[in-house]
């Protein structure tokens, strides 16, 4: 059987959220994936220097990691390749990154340890929980996200927000504010 070339792959589609269900034909790709990922963590996170870190996530994630990125290792992530990093971001020892649903990190970004960005999850009904639903996380120039974070799929941070440790954030965060919190709720606006 020949392939449709305007057919998306596995990967197209859950960029572009659409929710795979566990016996798609084509499943077995994102574990075939994340294996091939793996074997690039395994130099990433026993290297030292910071150009070799950087050179290993540009193969991880097929994009350009500019000179000014600083990942501290560990760091752990599941694709790579829907995740695109701006300038002067800072990724803080033991994060976690999900990102067969998409991860935008924009310039200027601080990410402390342990932070968790889940771009995918499941359905709550148990007889489609083996599905995946990917949705899109953008996290905005200049913000900050404390020490073990989780943002959940679909949440945009706004620019020059700040999400306080330990925050679990569901809904998108407005520019310019201080969330915190499990759910995370405003605490305040930055003036």
């Amino acid at each position: 059987m020949l392939s449709n070339p305007h057919h998306n792959d596995i990967f197209d589609r859950l960029r572009n959220g659409e929710t795979i269900a566990y016996n798609d034909p084509e499943a077995f790709k994102l574990r075939d994936a994340s294996f091939a990922t793996k074997k690039l963590l395994v130099q990433l996170n026993n290297a030292h220097d910071p150009q070799e870190i950087r050179d290993l996530l540009r193969q991880i994630t097929a994009s350009e990691i500019d000179g000014s990125v600083a990942v501290f290792t560990p760091f752990y992530i599941n694709y790579g390749k829907h995740t695109k990093i701006g300038k002067n971001v800072f990724i803080n020892f033991d994060c976690v990154f999900l990102d067969l649903g998409g991860i935008i990190i924009e310039d200027n970004v601080l990410i402390a340890p342990k932070v968790s960005l889940l771009s995918e999850g499941h359905p709550v009904n148990p007889n489609d929980r083996q599905s995946l639903v990917p949705g899109r996380i953008h996290i905005k120039k200049n913000a900050w996200i404390g020490a073990g974070v989780t943002i959940l799929p679909g949440v945009t941070i706004g620019e020059n927000a700040v999400v306080a440790a330990g925050a679990v954030v569901s809904k998108d965060v407005p520019a310019n504010t201080v969330v915190g919190g499990v759910p995370a709720k405003m605490i305040k606006t930055i003036q």
